[in-house]
């Protein structure tokens, strides 16, 4: 774990995406950075974080943090949580996105496996953003978007489990804190064109093509969802159609698509 801070204070807005070396994580980095915020970069990998920190501060101008933890280990995740804390340097908007894919299914997979995977989609968000909107709130401004999956919306096993229930957290907490000026938002993507999946050695003709999705549209999306004051972000027709449907079609049916995403 490690903490490296590339200038003094200034008085742009400072955003913290966790995850933030690759993906989807790596673009709210970028596109967050290219509205005139500060970035504090959180993964695992110093290498990384420190290579996408100059990258950002020479494109963009801006002042950079890097923090290297492992969210699935408490020592980890209390260290973002101090940053998230800091009344002195404050975090304007949180986003929560450090992800998790196992691809067998459940008794496939070791407990520990399971634990490290509840630990990073569930445990993460929720102490994060504890951390996050009692300094939010305190000041009366802030934004978190917590990045789920439209999986969320599907018996998809553990995953589905664990993202059902960041997006219900985040509705919940979009209307609990939206009094004191605060904005809570979740994110419901759908197969991205990321290392996401290649980490997990699925082959991008697991699902149809029609059904992967671009990196920098999904979040500059997601940006407007959440200035615009949506407690949800569904990105394409697609993946809404998706999500409505879900909730009409018996959970037996929607099981034999199991497969999609896993190959």
């Amino acid at each position: 774990m490690s903490h490296s801070r590339s200038a003094g204070p200034s008085a742009r807005p400072v955003a913290l995406v966790t995850g933030a070396t690759a993906g989807i994580g790596l673009e709210f980095a970028r596109q967050l950075a290219g509205s005139g915020h500060d970035v504090v970069l959180v993964a695992r990998d110093q290498a990384r974080l420190d290579e996408t920190a100059l990258v950002l501060a020479q494109e963009f101008g801006i002042g950079t943090e890097t923090l290297s933890a492992d969210l699935s280990d408490r020592d980890g995740m209390a260290l973002v949580e101090a940053r998230l804390a800091d009344r002195e340097h404050p975090v304007e908007v949180l986003v929560n996105n450090a992800g998790f894919g196992l691809k067998g299914r459940f008794l496939d997979n070791g407990i520990e496996q399971e634990q490290a995977h509840l630990d990073i989609l569930v445990t993460a968000v929720m102490r994060l953003s504890h951390a996050a909107l009692g300094a939010m709130v305190e000041r009366g401004s802030g934004s978190v978007v917590n990045v789920s999956s439209v999986a969320g919306f599907l018996p998809r096993g553990t995953y589905s489990a664990a993202k059902a229930y960041v997006t219900r957290f985040s509705e919940w907490a979009h209307q609990e804190y939206a009094s004191a000026g605060v904005q809570v938002m979740a994110l419901c993507p759908g197969f991205i064109r990321t290392e996401f999946h290649e980490r997990m050695e699925v082959s991008r003709d697991s699902a149809p093509s029609f059904l992967w999705l671009d990196a920098e549209p999904l979040v500059r999306t997601a940006l407007a969802d959440l200035a615009s004051g949506k407690a949800v972000s569904i990105p394409s027709l697609r993946y809404k159609a998706i999500a409505t449907g879900a909730k009409y079609v018996p959970t037996g049916l929607l099981q034999r698509f199991q497969s999609l995403g896993r190959k």
